[in-house]
């Protein structure tokens, strides 16, 4: 006997999209800079005099040759922070993937950037 098949379900509609789609790369300077000009209602030239400002502001505050705090805080969205990391000595490690032995070279102390992201830059994700 002949068994009979079964129309396949049909699938529901695609659910609408959003109103800006979620972009495949991270946006380029110009595309943020047209973004923010369209937004705000100011020249592209504007927006990016802002951005150069506030890049010297961060310099002024974070770069350690010219005294700062060594803190600037982006309000509601990052802190960018200088940590300071000592000198570390040579030492002997084993190469997880090899099993040998080896040695890891000296550092000197240095100065990295840290950015914490704040509650409301968390809660965006």
């Amino acid at each position: 006997m002949a068994v009979k098949k079964k129309a396949a379900p049909k699938k529901k509609a695609a659910a609408k999209k959003a109103a800006a789609a979620a972009p495949k790369k991270a946006a380029t300077k110009t595309e943020i800079l047209n973004n923010l000009s369209e937004a705000t209602g100011l020249t592209k030239k504007d927006v990016g005099a802002v951005f150069d400002a506030m890049s010297e502001m961060i310099n002024k505050e974070i770069n350690p040759r010219r005294r700062g705090p060594g803190v600037f805080n982006i309000p509601g969205l990052m802190k960018i922070k200088v940590v300071k990391k000592p000198a570390t000595k040579a030492r002997k490690g084993i190469n997880p993937f090899t099993g040998e032995e080896m040695m890891f070279k000296a550092k000197p102390a240095r100065n990295t950037v840290k950015v914490l992201p704040l509650k409301a830059l968390k809660e965006m994700v």
